[in-house]
């Protein structure tokens, strides 16, 4: 089976690459498996190239590139295919939308997969008939925009699949969206075997990561650890992360940790990646998110037989941990819960070490072996569907392009009015 990955920028770091390179490096041991990056900005994939995949790129930003393209993209106007709704949308233009097209109506491949909505909508608007199209959701429905939202909602009708990575946006998309011959599915990230030793949970210290934002509260952290640190004072918290533009918490959290004489107990550590050696030199995780679309941070503990507390919040962690036997839930945003069941897992050391032990059976389930088995399977039902999906899919066609072309209509007069309101102030 030819399997073509439509990625974003595949020389950067995120969650949405590495989960695309291992999932593409697990298939391609079976099958003919390609990644086509959108963007490239740098020589060398900064995650490493996924072995046994070609990769190429549509649009070059290496600057000392011959084939360097970024003046040709930035004249080229606005992107009309890729949604405004999508939050990369400033990084496409009228390049970009001639270029997908171009690849996806010359793409001779069984399937194609878009790793983000604004690459999904150019997958059902751009495709050829032929290959199974497939659309994988890294965040959750509910975490973007109405007006993406919108977008989803008319164009994915041309897509034969949805993946989730977890059954309660699954649910989401089943209920929000009315997408008829569309199947949605869940499947989780994965998260690879780790190559060192587990954590022996005898270290005294707790750890969390993840980027510094807002989302991530880890205030609710650093306040809960300030109990533990005044009748516990020899255990210590590092928190792993940076922080970005769009929600830094780097400096309020430095602030709560010298606000609470915490300096010489919490460590903000900055980036590690990966964090697969970091891991073990610790007893317990924490995650204290006010959401999560899937929760890797989790799972990758879990893996290394770090014991996980979390808040059971929308959508990822009680799907992942089972409350009491490999980890700990904690309702939203409670402090005081959060304290005592970080402190319950430090009084108890027997405790600790079982569900460390247990963490790693658990989470044996997000091995890369079992997640490629999933995909698939997915992917050879649609296949198999042959004459019957083709031919839902000549009706289908017909009847989202006609409503494609109504929206598009309507997007270009609203966006025309806007235009002219703003001249109109000006």
């Amino acid at each position: 089976m030819h399997i073509s990955f439509l990625l974003h920028n595949a020389y950067g770091i995120g969650g949405t690459i590495r989960t695309t390179f291992t999932l593409a490096t697990t298939l391609a041991q079976q099958h003919d498996v390609e990644i086509v990056s959108v963007f490239r900005h740098r020589d060398d994939p900064k995650l490493g190239a996924p072995a046994g995949v070609r990769m190429s790129h549509l649009v070059d930003l290496r600057k000392s590139s011959p084939g360097y393209e970024g003046a040709v993209a930035d004249q080229a106007g606005p992107a009309t295919v890729f949604p405004r709704g999508d939050t990369r949308h400033r990084q496409y233009s009228g390049l970009t939308d001639s270029r997908i097209a171009a690849h996806l109506g010359a793409l001779e491949a069984d399937v194609v997969v878009g790793t983000r909505p604004g690459l999904n909508v150019h997958i059902s608007r751009q495709a050829r008939r032929g290959p199974v199209r497939v659309g994988q959701e890294h965040l959750t429905l509910e975490s973007h925009g109405y007006r993406l939202r919108r977008e989803i909602r008319h164009r994915y009708g041309l897509l034969d699949a949805v993946t989730t990575v977890t059954e309660a946006d699954a649910r989401d998309y089943r209920s929000g969206l009315r997408l008829p011959g569309v199947r949605i599915e869940a499947i989780p990230n994965s998260v690879p075997e780790p190559a060192g030793p587990p954590a022996d949970c005898d270290a005294k210290w707790i750890v969390a990561a993840g980027r510094l934002h807002r989302v991530k509260r880890y205030d609710v952290l650093v306040r809960a650890f300030a109990g533990i640190a005044a009748v516990r004072p020899e255990w210590r918290l590092r928190i792993y992360g940076a922080g970005d533009a769009s929600g830094n918490e780097q400096r309020p959290l430095r602030a709560l940790v010298d606000e609470l004489g915490l300096r010489d107990r919490v460590f903000l550590m900055g980036a590690a990646d990966p964090m697969e050696a970091e891991w073990p030199k610790n007893s317990i995780a924490a995650v204290t998110s006010e959401r999560e679309s899937f929760g890797m941070t989790i799972v990758e503990a879990m893996r290394c037989g770090v014991p996980v507390v979390a808040t059971d919040c929308p959508h990822g962690p009680a799907e992942i941990i089972d409350d009491g036997t490999d980890g700990r839930l904690v309702p939203l945003g409670d402090t005081e819960a959060f304290a005592a069941a970080l402190l319950g897992l430090i009084d108890d050391d027997a405790l600790r070490h079982r569900m460390g032990r247990a963490a790693r059976v658990s989470a044996a389930r997000f091995d890369p072996a079992p997640i490629a088995e999933r995909h698939e399977r997915l992917f050879t039902e649609l296949a198999g569907g042959g004459g019957v999906r083709v031919s839902r899919g000549v009706l289908r066609t017909g009847f989202h392009r006609s409503r494609g072309s109504v929206l598009d209509g309507a997007y270009a007069l609203r966006d025309k009015a806007v235009g002219v309101l703003h001249r109109g102030r000006a």
